[in-house]
C-alpha cells in the first residue's frame, strides 16, 4: 500500500525530530559525537593467522593453517564475534580454543571459549560470541588484571596428539581437564599480540 505524500512527510518529520532529540540528549550529557570515520574504523574486523604451536606440530602437520577474524560488536550487541577457520589438521579431531595471556608455555591466564571438530579433510571452524577485544582475567584477591590478547587451540583429547608428540603428558586445556598439546597459536605476534 502506497502512503499519500502528506503521510510520508509527517513520518519523515517525526523521524527527524526523534533523531534530533537523541543527538541533543547525548550532547547534554557531554557525550562527544563519533565521526563516521572513527565509527567505521571501530567496526573494522581484526584478522590474523595462527601458526603451529611448536616445531613438532609444524613437522607433523606441515599444511596446518588457521585464520581468525574478530568483529568488534560489543558496543552494539554486548559481545564481539570471533570466527576461526582451520585446515591441514588431523581429520575428525576436536580442538579446544582459548584466549590466553601468552601464546607459548606456560600460557599464563587463559579463558576457554569454544571447541571445533575437523571434518574428514582436516578442516574445521568455530564462531564464538563473547567479549574478545577487551577480554581479561582478574584476580580479586591480588587485584591484578591480566589481558588475554592471544589465541591458542589444543588437541581436546590427549590421545589425538600422539602421532605428532608421542608420550606427551596430558594438559588441562579442555572441559574435562584432559587435553593434548597446543596445536596452533598466535606466537607469530611475539613480542606483541594480535588482539588489542
Amino acid at each position: 500500500m502506497k502512503l499519500p505524500i502528506r503521510s510520508r512527510v509527517i513520518a519523515a518529520f517525526g523521524l527527524l525530530s526523534m533523531l534530533l532529540s537523541v543527538h541533543l540528549a547525548a550532547d547534554a550529557q557531554g557525550i562527544p559525537p563519533r565521526s563516521e570515520a572513527a565509527h567505521a574504523q571501530h567496526l573494522m574486523p581484526t584478522r590474523f593467522d595462527l601458526v603451529p604451536a611448536s616445531d613438532p606440530i609444524a613437522a607433523c602437520l606441515p599444511n596446518a593453517a588457521a585464520t581468525v577474524a574478530v568483529f568488534p560488536r560489543e558496543d552494539i550487541r554486548g559481545v564481539d564475534t570471533l570466527d576461526l577457520h582451520a585446515e591441514g589438521l588431523r581429520p575428525n579431531t576436536t580442538f579446544a580454543v582459548f584466549l590466553t595471556e601468552m601464546p607459548v608455555p606456560p600460557f599464563g591466564a587463559v579463558q576457554y571459549i569454544g571447541d571445533f571438530t575437523t571434518n574428514a579433510a582436516g578442516r574445521g571452524s568455530v564462531r564464538v560470541d563473547a567479549i574478545i577485544d577487551e577480554a581479561f582475567a582478574f584476580n580479586n584477591i591480588t587485584g591484578v588484571r591480566t589481558e588475554l590478547n592471544h589465541i591458542v587451540f589444543w588437541f581436546a583429547d590427549p590421545n589425538d596428539d600422539e602421532d605428532c608428540v608421542p608420550g606427551s603428558a596430558p594438559g588441562h586445556f579442555d572441559g574435562d581437564d584432559q587435553s593434548g598439546v597446543a596445536a596452533m597459536s598466535s606466537k607469530n605476534f611475539l613480542p606483541g599480540a594480535p588482539l588489542p
